[in-house]
């Protein structure tokens, strides 16, 4: 009988180990102490015998290097950017490695509408564009989409038509209290940006450059006023389609 262990069997060999040091100033009244019980750590190489040799300070190289190991194997833990069933029929992308992002679209809807006082919009209910949206846990970037079809990798993007929006597609948040974990879901991740975005103030302008053919204050006092669909033809095209805002 031919023994085939070794074929299927990896061999795994000590070749480096890690030796952390705690620095504890607590009793110390000359430090800051905020920098209380500060950290160095200390690498060895493995020899041939197995013994630790060669001891030297962890290189930034390296504790990159584990860092980021250290982080993918915490996000295999936590529901950041997983999904609770399928995948939402609007999601276009999804990468949810470290600081992952998602890309999303959605259709031309009606939605609730905030704007500052001094814009003399009329808050309320009016039609919006299909939109695409790209986000990170912290920060998001939206587009216009012309028709109401699912984009395919080619699909032109538009200028968002919004207030607070830079020529990029990049949000000014303002004082919005973003909390977004890494236990957030996909399905939620996704809801609570829209809640976000359509949830706070149009106040201002961004980057001097017109985002729509027409003047955007008199585009949204029609928009929060009447029942008009959006209108597409008003919309600057960006330079971008969907495969370039996905890279």
């Amino acid at each position: 009988m031919t023994n085939v262990t070794d074929n299927f069997n990896d061999c795994y060999i000590p070749y480096k180990a890690l030796l952390i040091y705690n620095c504890d100033r607590a009793n110390n009244t000359t430090v800051n102490t905020e920098e209380d019980n500060s950290i160095y750590v200390e690498s060895y190489d493995i020899g041939l015998l197995g013994n630790p040799i060669n001891a030297h300070p962890l290189s930034l190289k390296k504790s990159i290097a584990l860092a980021d190991l250290l982080q993918s194997s915490a996000e295999m833990q936590n529901g950041y950017l997983k999904s609770k069933g399928l995948l939402p029929n609007n999601l276009l992308y999804v990468n949810p490695n470290n600081n992952g992002y998602a890309v999303w679209y959605t259709p031309p809807q009606q939605r609730e509408l905030f704007f500052i006082k001094s814009l003399g919009i009329h808050c309320g209910k009016g039609y919006v564009p299909a939109m695409v949206w790209k986000a990170t846990r912290d920060k998001l970037r939206v587009f216009a989409l012309k028709g109401k079809a699912k984009p395919t990798g080619k699909t032109e993007l538009y200028h968002a038509p919004y207030f607070n929006t830079y020529q990029d597609g990049g949000v000014c948040m303002g004082n919005v209290n973003i909390n977004i974990d890494r236990n957030t879901h996909l399905e939620n991740f996704m809801m609570q940006w829209e809640q976000y975005f359509f949830g706070s103030y149009f106040s201002h302008m961004l980057g001097g450059c017109d985002r729509t053919r027409q003047n955007i204050v008199h585009l949204w006092k029609n928009q929060a006023t009447t029942e008009s669909k959006f209108p597409d033809e008003t919309l600057f095209t960006c330079g971008l389609n969907l495969n370039q805002l996905i890279r």
